[in-house]
């Protein structure tokens, strides 16, 4: 049987009215499709997703990307029209998970908003609106063009030598897409930045100390992310980590040619 990943879900209203928890097909695909796994989707409903049940019911966990932003609450800020919407059960269930995840050695993947969770859950505060700081670029997702316009690759990000990203992708530079609003402004302790963009702004970061596979970017991987070349390793080396974990031990990021 293949590892199960469970991909974190968020709340949402169909038609306005209808509560439901939902989640981009293109994370089930590329968990499913790239990295070999069974995806999952769960609730980010405190009420009814239990950390430590969670932790026992799954493999590995995907923190996907979200228009809520994580609370600034979370990381000792206070609330300002700037922060736009949140999703405060996803925040209750999201954060304490990842951290127990990872202190557990388990696979964690973050993408866009799970970067942000994954940075917040380590002590990382956020700037609500990166486009204002002096010398930073819009990253916001275009607002017009088709869904293929909005996901193309639009900037590089540059690793650190010898780090986790380059080892992973076998490069130190690779373009990819941006779509947030949010960046970290202080990273955690423990968080380490191992990738920026041109303009400085965080979008690699890992987990210092993690036993485990401990990863989250700022961009979006999951499109494209059977044929795109840094999507791929990404996932790929995700379900390893994950089969790895099933197996009862943990994987080390492989360089790939």
């Amino acid at each position: 049987m293949r590892p199960i990943v469970g991909i974190i879900s968020n709340n949402i209203l169909i038609n306005d009215q209808y509560p439901a928890h939902a989640n981009g097909t293109m994370n089930t695909e590329a968990v499913a499709k790239v990295s070999d796994c069974m995806a999952v989707c769960f609730p980010a409903d405190p009420e009814v997703a239990d950390v430590d049940e969670l932790l026992e019911a799954f493999d590995g966990f995907l923190f996907t990307g979200g228009r809520p932003n994580v609370h600034p609450e979370e990381y000792g800020h206070s609330e300002t029209e700037a922060h736009g919407a949140f999703d405060r059960d996803r925040d209750r269930v999201a954060l304490p998970l990842i951290r127990a995840a990872v202190e557990r050695g388990q696979p964690v993947l973050g993408l866009c908003r799970g970067f942000q969770e994954v940075a917040v859950a380590f002590g990382s505060t956020l700037h609500p609106e990166i486009r204002e700081l002096p010398g930073r670029e819009n990253h916001r997702m275009p607002p017009d063009g088709t869904i293929e316009e909005k996901f193309a690759l639009r900037h590089e990000v540059t690793f650190t030598v010898g780090g986790p990203f380059a080892r992973l992708m076998g490069s130190a530079k690779v373009m990819t897409n941006t779509l947030h609003g949010q960046g970290i402004d202080e990273p955690g302790p423990r968080v380490v930045i191992d990738g920026r963009a041109p303009d400085g702004t965080p979008e690699a970061i890992d987990i210092e100390g993690a036993s485990g596979f401990a990863l989250a970017v700022q961009w979006h991987p999951e499109w494209n992310a059977a044929c795109d070349p840094v999507s791929r390793p990404l996932f790929e080396a995700f379900g390893d980590a994950c089969r790895a974990w099933r197996a009862g031990r943990q994987a080390p990021l492989r360089k790939t040619a």
